[in-house]
């Protein structure tokens, strides 16, 4: 019997070739894609958890455009998922949970729940981000509803894109947590692509009592709003929104509040405010078109799915149309408690159109992602709304009777902090004892990308007198006073301020048994303020306040920073602060702004160790309209003599200023 006869050695040296490069290609293919779909089986310890378990699993990724060499330069879309199981035997109202992303992440959608800070998608959730449900906010417990999990857990479907987690690696995040008062949360576990912790009541968290209700208890914010259910049918429901402004130095000056309907639903009227757009195509061509066929669209106010709502004007306070509601028609002026209490709260009403499955009289999803904003104002942050219990009104015909919402929710906004070179104001300092102006820093209210300017470079020093005239006027006595003083000039030039409102704090004098400062406002933008008011806020000499002469002023009370704040505003007949006009001859001299100034007299009998002259008389922050002005990064101080060119020079400038104060009041 003969042997099976060989293949060619060229036959097998070709198959090789063949499965050499199948090989690579796989490995390549597995740089580029990784299609790990499969589902991952619950963790062992989900059954061990009684509380609240979490978990987060990352699904794949594919590399994204443009491919570069760098690794951490790399993009890729990747898909996870994250779930929120109830395993105690109570509730979990408002589930909140954290994700510590930490790969560059952008989220570019959430399914299952939003961003608790109402972030719009695309976001970027680099440091982390806070997600809150919706539409399934509550999570019941398994004994009520049988073990349903439909009821108890929820799950959420993230795709977006990270960078620089080059295969095989897995971009898994750096923690979860659950973010709902009164829970404690140990390090998560890691197991390949899906991560789980189990967090458990702190049995230290002491809740502040309140009513026993299914509902959570209302929360304090520095701005909080009301979203009530006045009255419900099938098809359409007629609610209420009530805007509370909190904080004693909040304030919103034509306020625009917008949110983002989730379910199709349209405002087909409005009493107390009004839509910045009439736009009903979205209605027409949609699905409210199709289901709302017999409905006259001419006539509804607004379908947009994130429509921008504005405070009607005073005129219309009494329009049995459009006004006539409690609290309305201020244009747009929200003052804070301390000024007035009763220009502190806004309302307004809305008819709300849904669509199927929703056409039940009893079904209510309140529109998500609330933004709240005003002109020179402090940047609200607002939460998603939380189910409490019914808003509770005086019955309409006067009887000592209270009627109760169907249904209502809480919006919850706090205050942030402006970052550097995001302010919408300024404040430059000044001192008799030196001749310079320490000016706003350089872009403090922002820069342009294509500015010709250096963003990044020192502002100049500049004579007292270049504070009269607008930013882009102060070049040439910027850089004559730098020659003056034998000071180097960059090149290019710092980009100036950019702030519509900049205020100058300057020490006028210092002696024996106290000090005196004035601040002086300036308002370069075409707005006139109304009502104005500056907070200072005090480290070190709070307590020394006497006296403002110009203005009213008043020491504040209450909790932490509030304890060191001086609240000024202008005297009844002076609180306009008008906007920039042209000079006297508009082809040749630069604008003028509008000015309001004022001196302040301090007593060192109660800050005994106060030293002036070493800088402890400047503010540790100041507001203007609620918003926090940036300061400058210097101070001035008391190197070399004290000329009195420059004592004559603060003279000049505060008469000057004065002048023309009297001017337009």
């Amino acid at each position: 019997m003969s042997s099976p006869r060989r293949p060619p050695r060229a036959v097998l040296l070709l198959a090789v070739s063949f499965i050499t490069l199948a090989i690579s290609a796989a490995v390549r293919a597995q740089e580029d894609y990784d299609y790990d779909e499969k589902v991952n089986p619950p963790p062992a310890a989900q059954d061990r958890c009684i509380g609240v378990f979490l978990t987060y699993t990352f699904i794949s990724r594919t590399k994204e455009y443009p491919h570069v060499k760098n690794a951490s330069a790399q993009s890729y879309a990747f898909k996870s998922t994250a779930a929120v199981l109830n395993t105690m035997t109570t509730d979990l109202p408002a589930w909140n949970m954290f994700i510590g992303f930490q790969h560059h992440e952008i989220l570019v959608s959430a399914s299952g729940a939003v961003i608790t800070d109402g972030t719009d998608f695309p976001v970027n959730v680099e440091n982390g981000t806070s997600l809150s449900g919706f539409p399934q906010t509550d999570l019941m417990n398994a004994i009520d509803t049988a073990g349903d999990l439909s009821q108890i857990r929820v799950e959420m479907h993230f795709t977006g894109t990270q960078f620089g987690v080059k295969p095989p690696g897995t971009p898994m995040p750096r923690t979860i947590k659950l973010l709902n008062d009164g829970y404690k949360c140990p390090a998560p576990t890691k197991k390949g692509s899906q991560m789980y912790v189990c967090c458990v009541k702190d049995p230290k968290f002491k809740a502040k009592k309140t009513e026993e209700t299914r509902f959570l208890p209302r929360r304090y914010g520095d701005l909080t709003i009301a979203y009530d259910v006045l009255r419900s049918y099938d098809s359409n429901y007629m609610a209420q929104i009530t805007i509370d402004n909190n904080h004693p130095l909040g304030r919103l000056d034509n306020w625009n509040l917008t949110w983002e309907w989730k379910r199709g639903e349209f405002i087909n009227t409005m009493k107390g405010a009004y839509t910045l757009r009439k736009d009903i195509s979205d209605c027409i061509y949609g699905e409210a078109g199709n289901y709302y066929q017999s409905l006259d669209f001419s006539t509804v106010m607004n379908c947009e799915k994130k429509p921008i709502i504005v405070d009607l004007p005073p005129e219309k306070e009494k329009d049995d149309a459009l006004g006539n509601i409690p609290y309305c028609c201020k244009n747009g002026t929200l003052l804070p408690p301390t000024m007035n209490i009763t220009q502190s709260k806004a309302i307004f009403q809305l008819q709300v159109y849904k669509l199927p499955p929703d056409l039940n009289r009893t079904v209510f999803y309140p529109p998500q992602n609330w933004k709240i904003n005003g002109f020179i104002n402090p940047n609200y942050v607002c939460g998603p709304p939380i189910r409490v219990s019914p808003m509770e009104f005086p019955d309409p015909n006067g009887l000592m009777s209270e009627t109760e919402a169907i249904a209502s929710w809480q919006i919850v906004c706090n205050i942030t902090r402006p970052k550097s070179k995001h302010s919408r104001c300024c404040v430059t300092y000044s001192a008799f004892y030196n001749e310079s102006v320490v000016p706003c820093n350089t872009c403090a209210c922002g820069c342009s990308e294509d500015a010709a300017c250096n963003p990044v470079a020192t502002a100049l020093l500049l004579p007292p007198e270049a504070l009269l005239v607008p930013s882009e006027n102060r070049t040439a006595k910027a850089k004559a006073w730098a020659s003056i003083n034998h000071r180097h000039v960059p090149n290019p030039l710092p980009c100036w301020d950019n702030c519509g409102v900049s205020m100058n704090w300057h020490i006028v004098s210092n002696y024996r048994k106290g000090w005196t400062a004035r601040i002086t406002l300036f308002n370069w933008a075409d707005y006139t303020f109304k009502n104005w008011f500056v907070a200072l806020e005090m480290d070190k000499f709070y307590r020394g306040y006497e006296k403002v002469y110009s203005f009213n002023g008043t020491k504040l009370q209450g909790p932490g920073r509030i304890n060191k704040t001086i609240f000024l505003q202008g005297l009844e007949g002076l609180n306009y602060l008008i906007a920039e006009t042209d000079g006297k001859d508009p082809s040749v001299d630069p604008r003028v702004p509008g000015k309001q100034q004022s001196v302040i007299s301090f007593t060192k009998k109660e800050t005994p160790g106060i030293n002036i002259v070493k800088g402890d008389g400047f503010p540790t922050r100041l507001y203007f309209n609620g918003d926090e002005c940036e300061l400058p990064d210097d101070i001035p101080t008391a190197s070399g003599p004290r000329h009195s060119v420059s004592q004559l020079a603060v003279v000049l400038f505060t008469v000057v200023a004065l002048l023309s104060t009297v001017d337009y009041f």
